[in-house]
């Protein structure tokens, strides 16, 4: 089947995504910031095959999202998947700059928050990423608040994360969550989890156990004309997590180092998950990949209830 191409829109769909289109399949969306500037190749090209992989393995069909050459892909071919994986100097993008890098033909990874505006356009509706963006630490100094907050708050796609990542505040992160009326789901757990970690020493508000529930709470959402998304925050699988106490110290020195170089802006959670990476002796990235892994499994399962 070939490639399907938007006449309105420098928007396309790969063939797998099309086709499940046509037919009503399933689809989990997939960010691609973290091919490009998560880790080097060809790791990185390994993950993101393994990642679509699990998600055929729940019967959805996977939608790596990136703009290429300033068209929106949603799906990536084999060899485009593998290219991308290789691409230098490719733009990290978000809400504010998505439609720059369609108009200028850059080439762009996107972020959560631009995912969830390209998933939503393309009607999918589940999103299975890492760990979300939120209020970093000294927010109320800088005002370094992720976009990716907002756009939870407005764009109707349910986020599959680890929670946000721990290198932020989280206590902040859930109270703009709250505000914005976001409802923040902890899946077959009691404990608010920290990305790299199963806990983050908060209780959660709400919590579900199976993914059927939580297609059943997005459904009631929906029948009540509430919009905007929903965070599902799934606990990283014990034996693959760094213990709370444990990252902290990698956290706090990470940080210490951020800010005697100057690092600001978009720059400064790449550097400090570098930084990380170094510390924990390459622990945090093998911890990276099996949560990201775990919320492709169960983003899809959610996908699958969602359309049953």
């Amino acid at each position: 089947m070939t490639r399907s191409i938007s006449p309105l829109l420098p928007i396309t769909y790969s063939s797998e995504v099309s086709a499940a289109k046509q037919r009503g399949a399933p689809i989990v969306a997939l960010e691609s910031t973290i091919i490009t500037h998560g880790m080097p190749y060809p790791g990185n090209l390994e993950m993101a095959r393994s990642v679509e992989d699990i998600v055929r393995q729940q019967g959805a069909v996977p939608a790596t999202i990136a703009v290429i050459k300033g068209v929106l892909h949603i799906g990536l071919e084999p060899a485009e998947l593998e290219a991308l994986a290789q691409m230098e100097h490719v733009m990290k993008l978000s809400r504010a700059d998505l439609a720059f890098a369609i108009a200028e033909r850059r080439n762009g990874a996107t972020t959560v928050a631009a995912t969830m505006i390209a998933a939503y356009r393309a009607g999918i509706h589940v999103f299975a990423t890492g760990g979300i963006g939120g209020v970093h630490r000294g927010a109320e100094e800088s005002f370094d608040i992720s976009a990716d907050l907002e756009e939870l708050a407005r764009t109707a796609v349910i986020v599959v994360s680890a929670g946000p990542k721990a290198i932020l505040d989280i206590p902040k992160t859930l109270e703009v969550l709250e505000t914005r009326g976001v409802p923040v789901v902890t899946y077959d757990s009691e404990d608010f989890p920290a990305f790299w970690s199963r806990s983050s020493g908060l209780k959660s508000l709400l919590n579900l156990q199976s993914p059927a529930a939580i297609a059943n709470f997005q459904k009631m959402r929906d029948q009540l004309g509430i919009d905007g998304g929903m965070l599902i925050a799934n606990p990283v699988p014990e034996a693959d997590e760094i213990p709370r106490e444990e990252m902290e110290i990698y956290i706090s020195r990470a940080l210490a180092n951020a800010e005697r170089d100057e690092i600001a802006g978009k720059a400064v959670t790449p550097y400090l998950l570098d930084n990380i990476f170094h510390l924990t002796g390459g622990r945090s990235l093998k911890t990276n990949i099996a949560l990201v892994e775990n919320n492709a499994r169960l983003a899809a399962e959610i996908a699958v209830a969602m359309n049953g």
